[in-house]
């Protein structure tokens, strides 16, 4: 059978299935001084020369704080049960910590119930990657007293919006806070240094834990997970060394974060470069690090082949381009591959301690044209159409998925790409804050109808 060209409907997926769209705050909102807020180390970060593509930065971005009831409609007539949005963290405490804004509380409960009135589901991520200058100038990440800032923050969320929403994200992939944040310095705070990789993975590990029991004890009834970015990768031969290679990217990016939660510590079987993280280790942590999650959230975009390299020192590794491999590539260059995506739900189904997994994320971006006030992008249409094939495919295997959420609901700020990146199924002229839904959009819309 080949999956590609399966034939599946919604209701393949069973009738409890949750189908959604998720957005990011920093990504969309705009309004970025407006009514108290304060400023994130994204705010400071795309102002500097050269860190965004075409000196991008989203003081506007798609003007999500003023038009959040009209793109909430839009969610309900393309069909969507669920809404994924992350909270500004320095929105409702401009400093991080201390003194609340009511007006940024204002505004989330009247997302919150803006979604409620259209029979949607609301799910809150708590952290995706926007944290207070105020606190970055104080270390950040870095800091172990980020598990008391971020304590505050969550149990500051849950008792303002834990009587509506049950559904709730602690860590936006976290992995890549610690590497593209810390350590290569690609994404805010812009830090670069191997030297900061570790005490960042290890507070954010901890984090993880302490927002889940955050919310575990304020929250009634409450469905609790995280987000983790996860690739399926594959040696670039069988050579011993390449296979080795293979089992330290997969390490890092895919059992770097689960393990700790599980109770299974760090991978450092794997790479045992991870064993000097015990310095900044304190006695009990093995046992803060765990929880035991409702849900995992996985966020598939792409598959991996790597090779050994002397090149890359630490990792010993070289991750071999798509665009070198021949195999089909969304605008980011990134390698379409709907087979990679049922291999790591695959994967992630072998940890005992996983009991429902959510896609939490999964989109594409390309080189979308505006044309008669419509997208003709067939070739996302056909990217959601293989993948959820092989969601399907892993749940007919018995695996417990409960839901799907595509990346995104519309075009945004996307990171260090700025504006160039478009992943919505609505088109967003950012001129003018028109959105136009795209023929992806529409597929969905007939899908979820039909």
């Amino acid at each position: 059978m080949n999956v590609k060209e399966e034939i599946f409907t919604k209701a393949d997926f069973g009738s409890d299935f949750h189908w959604g769209v998720v957005t990011a705050a920093f990504q969309v909102e705009g309004a970025v001084s407006e009514d108290g807020k304060g400023m994130s180390i994204w705010d400071t970060f795309s102002h500097k020369k050269g860190k965004i593509k075409n000196g991008h930065h989203a003081d506007v971005a798609c003007d999500f704080y003023q038009r959040y009831e009209s793109d909430l409609e839009l969610v309900s007539q393309l069909g969507f049960s669920d809404f994924r949005f992350s909270i500004s963290w320095s929105r409702i405490l401009p400093a991080g910590t201390g003194e609340i804004n009511t007006a940024g509380i204002d505004f989330y409960n009247r997302l919150i119930d803006k979604c409620i009135s259209v029979n949607i589901t609301p799910w809150i991520t708590l952290y995706h990657w926007d944290l207070p200058q105020a606190l970055q100038d104080k270390g950040g990440w870095k800091n172990r007293e980020i598990l008391e800032w971020f304590s505050e923050y969550v149990l500051l969320c849950t008792e303002r919006f834990g009587d509506r929403v049950k559904h709730w994200i602690v860590l936006n992939e976290p992995l890549a806070v610690a590497a593209l944040g810390y350590t290569t310095g690609l994404h805010a705070p812009g830090l670069r240094g191997l030297w900061n990789f570790l005490p960042v993975v290890h507070h954010l590990v901890l984090c993880q834990a302490e927002g889940a029991r955050v919310i575990r004890q304020n929250v009634q009834d409450a469905y609790v997970g995280t987000a983790f970015s996860c690739s399926f990768i594959e040696p670039f031969s069988q050579d011993t060394k390449d296979i080795r290679a293979a089992k330290r990217a997969d390490a890092v990016m895919n059992r770097l974060f689960i393990e700790p939660a599980l109770g299974l510590g760090y991978p450092t079987d794997a790479f045992p470069y991870l064993n000097n993280i015990k310095k900044y280790m304190r006695p009990g942590d093995e046992d803060k690090m765990k929880f035991d999650f409702d849900f995992i959230g996985l966020q598939n975009y792409f598959s991996i082949t790597v090779k050994h390299s002397y090149l890359i020192p630490v990792l010993w590794l070289n991750q071999i381009p798509a665009k070198l491999r021949n195999v089909p590539v969304t605008f980011m260059g990134w390698e379409i591959n709907g087979d990679g995506m049922y291999k790591i739900i695959k994967q992630f189904s072998e940890y005992q301690g996983i009991k429902e997994m959510v896609i939490s994320e999964s989109g594409a971006a390309f080189e979308d044209i505006l044309a008669d006030e419509a997208v003709q992008d067939e070739k996302r249409k056909a990217y959601f159409q293989e993948y959820l094939a092989h969601v399907l495919k892993a749940k007919q295997d018995g695996i417990n998925i409960k839901g799907y959420l595509a990346w995104s609901l519309i075009d945004n700020f996307e990171w260090a790409e700025g504006y160039a990146a478009r992943f919505g199924l609505v088109h967003v002229d950012f001129e003018t804050q028109k959105r136009t839904v795209k023929d992806s959009g529409k597929w969905f819309a007939d899908f979820l109808k039909n």
